[in-house]
């Protein structure tokens, strides 16, 4: 009886936290009432308040669960001190596009609410890497020291997501249909590491 119960916990628990995906990235934290969460599980409202408090507490874990998808390989690889900056960009722009090709609305939802919520970001990221104080932010100023490295990471982080964030316009104004918007992306992988050499070594 005791695992049945664990088990239907587990399971409403799940069925909450997809909902609140779903409707979180639809309508952003402002715009999301508990009520439309409780509606898209298939659940009373009372239900999903003995399960969780309130809605802050549900949006804390379903944006730091995105969060850590879109962030959590990138500060092992930029600090690494082993591997060259090609090797990096490399890690990056595969790591990012095999995941932004999984889960294409992280980027317009994780920043859009940073944007709109930037001193709840700043407390829910307990850990944080300073990118200014990686081993990737020292090798391009060594590499380039007549250029401020934050060009070449802005350049880097503009190569992989904003394809993705720029998508639904992309395909309205070209007709790009979601079999060769596939076919680009993993194509990508490949010329952002050659294009970020080539900016590294232009005059």
């Amino acid at each position: 009886m005791a695992k049945a119960k664990i088990k239907a916990d587990i399971s409403t628990e799940e069925k909450i936290k997809e909902a609140a995906r779903k409707v979180f990235t639809q309508k952003g934290y402002a715009a999301t009432r508990t009520r439309d969460i409780a509606e898209e599980a298939g659940i009373n409202l009372a239900l999903l308040n003995y399960y969780f408090r309130s809605k802050e507490k549900l949006f804390e874990i379903i944006i730091l669960e995105k969060m850590q998808i879109l962030f959590g390989k990138i500060g092992p690889t930029i600090m690494n001190e082993g591997t060259s900056i090609e090797e990096k960009v490399e890690l990056v722009a595969e790591h990012y596009i095999d995941t932004l090709v999984s889960n294409p609305d992280i980027p317009l939802f994780v920043l859009g609410e940073i944007k709109n919520n930037p001193d709840k970001f700043a407390k829910l990221i307990k850990t944080k890497t300073n990118i200014t104080n990686s081993a990737l932010f020292r090798q391009l100023a060594e590499r380039r020291p007549d250029i401020d490295p934050l060009h070449f990471i802005f350049n880097m982080l503009g190569l992989v997501i904003f394809p993705f964030i720029g998508k639904p316009l992309i395909q309205l104004i070209t007709g790009l249909e979601q079999q060769k918007a596939a076919a680009l992306m993993n194509e990508r992988k490949r010329l952002i590491k050659t294009w970020f050499v080539a900016m590294l070594e232009a005059p």
